[in-house]
């Protein structure tokens, strides 16, 4: 259940960031702004989205996982009623940014809470859950679009994302309990010397002292189970020894891992193609000759989502199906590289959609080039999002709050590179050379340091293990049982 309404909390954000998209046209009239202006009401939220991460995702460390999110909810919900009352543009702005600064959490606390209650060979799949409700999120401009026959302009997308934000608050504050649990391993003693009468008496005292010794009863730091009504308390406990900024400023290191830096690019660069650039360029493409579609249509392109991340849902265990059988060949022994190739297909998928897309932009053809160009994307988008990430958090789970933020911070940033003055750039050089040129370069390259990792990645880890940066968080690490 918690990890269903961490998943849902995603799909909503992400719908409420990029549903505006298609609204585009009309902010642009409305507030007497630019196109490329009014695109900033989805570009500069996108941004706030990721650098919130630099003070919720601390907070969560410092002051537990459930009173930030129940926070962050209430934060996200404000800003949704902000926008739907704005009118001026500064006004939806400021809103559109609270809003994308409160929800921030969503993008690093799924993550964590499966690292806090799922076990290693679960991981993947759950990530993978998470995955798809964000991935999903990215269909907001259809129901955006349709929104508007609705006799409430524009305005009525925020109602209604204000109400499933509503409703999502209360099932948090019933459901997701604290996840924040510090474990004491109990320490097997041995059994006090005895002199039995026969080997059958002593073996079977030994076992007794043994199986007492681990008991989790035999440990007196075992706290009692809560009872429901304690679990729905709002605020936690205050861990002293998570250092606030010092969290904040040292995951910035984190950009000096190879791994973790993949995971940035890769997120960042299809968020920007499939999140920003399909959103901004579609809306105004189909609304003009050829195609001449009304502007409630807009937001269909959100169909080729849900089709390309649709037809990746029946591999979402396959990492952990991969990496179980590699493991069983290699004696029992897990290496993180195991689930990678998988990812294999979707490395040469990907950029040749963004051909599809590109040239069917620029030559003017069917309609249907688009919807299979984006399909075809994000279904290489999906291995990529989820399998990256699981990767990274096989390899480095010891400081993974630090690694979180890293990760938000930097892939919300390329994304809105990606994005600023997009349409500009487009109408200058042309469909072709940007998105089936430029950016199908950029996501190849970054598609195909998957080669890198499958090959070298055990030996760039364990170099890695031995630098000065690996001594630095190695020292930061406050439960014994995690390695890193």
């Amino acid at each position: 259940m918690i990890l269903v309404i961490c998943s849902l909390y995603s799909f909503l954000s992400n719908s409420a960031l990029l549903g505006p998209s298609v609204y585009i046209a009309i902010y642009a009239e409305e507030f007497k702004i630019t196109a490329e202006a009014a695109s900033g009401l989805v570009s500069y939220p996108n941004l706030a989205y990721g650098f919130g991460s630099l003070v919720l995702v601390p907070a969560y460390l410092k002051f537990g996982r459930r009173p930030i999110l129940l926070l962050s909810l209430l934060t996200y919900i404000a800003g949704l009623i902000g926008s739907s009352q704005a009118t001026t543009y500064s006004g939806l702005m400021a809103a559109r940014v609270i809003q994308g600064f409160g929800s921030s959490v969503c993008e690093a606390i799924p993550v964590q809470l499966v690292n806090d209650i799922f076990f290693l060979h679960e991981r993947g799949k759950r990530i993978g859950i998470y995955t798809i409700c964000l991935c999903l999120g990215s269909t907001g401009p259809l129901y955006a679009g349709y929104m508007l026959a609705g006799g409430y302009s524009w305005r009525l997308f925020f109602y209604v994302e204000f109400a499933f934000g509503a409703a999502l608050l209360v099932l948090a504050f019933f459901f997701v309990e604290e996840t924040d649990y510090k474990r004491s391993r109990p320490v097997p003693q041995s059994p006090p010397s005895s002199h039995p009468d026969s080997d059958n008496e002593k073996s079977g005292t030994a076992m007794k002292h043994s199986e007492a010794a681990l008991s989790p009863a035999a440990d007196e730091n075992v706290p009692p189970r809560k009872s429901f009504i304690q679990t729905l308390k709002p605020w936690g406990h205050i861990n002293y020894e998570v250092p606030f900024f010092m969290t904040s400023i040292r995951a910035f290191s984190y950009y000096l891992v190879p791994c973790v830096l993949w995971v940035v690019t890769s997120y960042g660069i299809n968020i920007g193609l499939g999140a920003l650039a399909f959103n901004y360029t579609f809306p105004l493409k189909i609304v003009e000759p050829p195609y001449s579609w009304s502007q409630t249509n807009t937001g269909l392109i959100a169909i080729a989502y849900i089709i390309g991340y649709g037809l990746a849902i029946p591999f979402m265990p396959s990492s952990d199906r991969l990496a179980a059988y590699l493991t069983r060949k290699n004696n029992g022994i897990r290496e993180a590289e195991m689930r990678l190739g998988v990812m294999l297909p979707a490395m040469l998928i990907g950029p040749a959609g963004l051909i599809v897309y590109g040239l069917t932009a620029q030559r003017d053809l069917h309609w249907v080039g688009y919807f299979a160009g984006v399909a075809m994307v994000d279904w290489g988008a999906y291995f990529y999002f989820s399998f990256t990430l699981a990767y990274s958090v096989d390899s480095y789970n010891a400081n993974l709050s630090e690694m979180l933020i890293a990760m938000n911070l930097g892939k919300q940033a390329i994304s809105f590179g990606m994005g600023f003055e997009l349409l500009d750039w487009v109408l200058k050089d042309g469909y072709a050379t940007v998105i089936a040129g430029v950016f199908t370069a950029v996501l190849l390259v970054n598609n195909m340091a998957l080669l890198i990792f499958m090959f070298a990645g055990k030996r760039i880890r364990t170099s890695f293990s031995r630098s000065w940066l690996a001594r630095l968080h190695r020292s930061t690490i406050k439960d014994p049982n995690q390695t890193h």
